[in-house]
């Protein structure tokens, strides 16, 4: 897999919106692929193809079923339409939080939009006093990457030790700093102090790095 000039999302933001009439907070984060729609639909939700470059993921991968995902999150799937919009919750370590993913043709191929939102509880509220919308980003962020190697290699499967070998590399480093800092960039253009917003950049780095 080729890591060089290595990048996530191409297009971030950060919004305050209501869900079922709560208040909650939302990350989001766009790119293009250069493929088609139903390509990039599959290499989303396909089990066998998700692996490659994601991880493994079993369930009833279908509207009203559950899903989970291999040493990470699980939840419901609200809504699978093919090949334009997919809604689903995010169960993780105690918390429930929204994801939703939407695939919309372009001129240059498929941009793939991921909103990521989540409640303004006490816990999430926490969580995000000290991270903001890096500690999704980043990690979204990856994903988006993750991706585009796949869809580059012609839907090859991700090596995981060279993979693990370039996150903990400098370049791999720079890439999770360079996400913290785009996604701080987006929390300042939604209206956060940059000081504040660049000491939540901090620790997000510091934490995704290791340092």
């Amino acid at each position: 897999m080729n890591y060089e000039n290595a990048f996530g999302a191409e297009f971030r933001e950060v919004h305050d919106l209501t869900r079922d009439g709560q208040p909650v907070r939302a990350v989001v984060g766009a790119r293009v692929y250069r493929t088609d729609r139903d390509d990039l639909w599959n290499a989303l939700t396909d089990a066998e193809r998700l692996p490659r470059w994601f991880l493994p993921v079993t369930g009833q991968l279908e509207a009203g079923g559950r899903y989970k995902i291999e040493g990470n999150a699980e939840g419901s799937i609200l809504k699978c339409a093919p090949p334009e919009e997919l809604k689903l919750t995010w169960e993780f370590g105690g918390h429930v939080s929204w994801v939703r993913v939407t695939l919309a043709e372009e001129s240059a191929g498929t941009r793939l939009t991921l909103e990521h939102s989540m409640p303004k509880d006490e816990k999430s509220e926490a969580h995000w006093a000290q991270f903001g919308p890096g500690a999704t980003g980043v990690g979204w962020d990856l994903g988006f990457l993750g991706l585009a190697l796949h869809l580059d290699s012609g839907g090859g499967k991700i090596d995981q030790d060279e993979n693990n070998a370039w996150m903990t590399s400098d370049a791999g480093k720079a890439f999770m700093r360079t996400s913290a800092e785009g996604w701080r960039e987006a929390h300042v253009k939604a209206g956060e102090d940059p000081g504040v917003a660049g000491e939540m950049a901090k620790r997000t780095g510091d934490f995704y790095t290791g340092a």
